[in-house]
């Protein structure tokens, strides 16, 4: 596929030529060297990327959306042990093998839609013991499919209940405690922080990202999604890779976004499974050229979708996104979103050699058609992987 001032178009017949999982050449005339896999035509994209997803979790939230639609308000629901707070009470009580086990459905469901890398964070163990091995059984996940795994330490993103009124005191075990245990055994490249009224404020989400850059780590922020704090400008100031969600963003988040390059990643689902109203300033973010993102937001509470084409179509019809946006959002964009942006996410010379291969002639029918499989295979690090 190309692009241009007219758009993106699919390009003639193209030879890619793969060495030691890199892209070394893409030519219409280039002669076969080695193996050489025929794609029949097909279309073929980069490796779709789901840059936000909290996969790894265990308990189930189904009773609960149900209560919801008979009328029972969320804080009965939480009062009877539901919530944020379920998931983390079955999440802390697994194994990390059977966090595994229980997140390998939900990949697969991603896998069918394309995707050759996904973002993982942690956040549903809220203890040191228990966020790091909710990371290690997201990288472990890479043994058991053919999968790019990136994790994101999401540690800040409720108050357990054992700190309750005692949210600086659980910053502190985040910042002195889990960050640097995190960081020396490299168990994730970036940290995540839900800066929002019923999550952490400015200034505790600033402490988390000093101690972040402390250690190494990249930042990124849920922010914006109930109101507007100013938790993307304070993420654009600590040259975050992306402010995910967004809704209540102004037009000075925005710029400030743009100054740094942070990377806007929309969550379409939690938008629609959350009845929400306030959408996420598009024209903005277009007027500012700031890069958005397309993510499941894959999670138990608000957003319990494994289908990255479904966020895409409901990214254009409840965002008002065209299909070409949406087709950047999942990959060139979503490789910013995850600081791979030199890497992933094209077909280009010296990428990584992640495809996906397709039985489509148009690339706007990813956001056109639903519930028909289309994926023919995926190439991951130069290698084929039927599906």
């Amino acid at each position: 596929m190309t692009s241009g001032a007219a758009g993106y178009q699919v390009s003639e017949p193209t030879h890619i030529h793969i060495r030691a999982g890199k892209i070394v050449a893409v030519s219409s005339d280039l002669p076969a060297i080695g193996h050489v896999y025929d794609c029949q035509n097909k279309l073929v994209t980069p490796g779709f990327i789901d840059c936000h997803t909290h996969l790894v979790y265990a308990g189930n939230r189904a009773n609960e959306f149900e209560m919801r639609l008979n009328g029972v308000p969320y804080q009965e629901i939480a009062k009877q042990g539901g919530g944020i707070l379920s998931t983390v009470k079955a999440t802390r009580a697994a194994s990390e093998e059977q966090l595994v086990e229980l997140a390998l459905p939900r990949l697969d469901g991603l896998i069918r839609t394309g995707v050759t890398s996904v973002e993982v964070k942690s956040g549903y163990g809220l203890t040191l013991n228990d966020e790091i091995k909710m990371l290690r059984a997201a990288k472990a996940l890479e043994d058991h499919r053919q999968i790019r795994v990136e994790t994101t330490l999401l540690a800040a993103h409720a108050l357990p209940p054992e700190y309750a009124g005692k949210a600086d005191d659980y910053i502190d075990m985040v910042c002195q405690e889990i960050i640097p245990l995190v960081a020396e055994e490299k168990l994730a490249s970036s940290v995540d922080v839900f800066c929002e009224s019923i999550g952490f404020d400015l200034a505790q989400t600033e402490r988390v990202f000093i101690a972040a850059q402390q250690y190494g780590l990249k930042v990124k922020g849920h922010t914006e999604q109930l109101s507007n704090l100013g938790g993307t400008a304070l993420t654009a100031q600590y040259s975050g890779l992306s402010a995910d969600h967004i809704e209540y963003l102004d037009e000075q988040g925005v710029v400030a976004m743009r100054d740094s390059g942070t990377v806007a990643t929309l969550l379409p689902g939690a938008f629609y499974f959350l009845k929400e109203t306030q959408l996420p300033p598009i024209e903005l973010l277009r007027k500012h050229q700031v890069p958005m993102a397309i993510a499941t937001d894959l999670n138990p509470g608000t957003s319990p979708f494994a289908d990255l084409t479904m966020m895409m179509n409901m990214g254009c019809t409840l965002f008002g996104l065209t299909p070409e946006e949406t087709l950047r959002g999942v990959t060139c964009n979503a490789a910013q979103a995850l600081g791979f942006a030199e890497s992933r996410g094209q077909i280009q010379t010296g990428f990584d050699a992640d495809f996906a291969i397709w039985d489509i002639e148009h690339p706007a029918d990813f956001s056109y058609q639903q519930g028909v499989s289309r994926l023919s295979a995926r190439i991951i690090n130069g290698e084929l992987n039927h599906v």
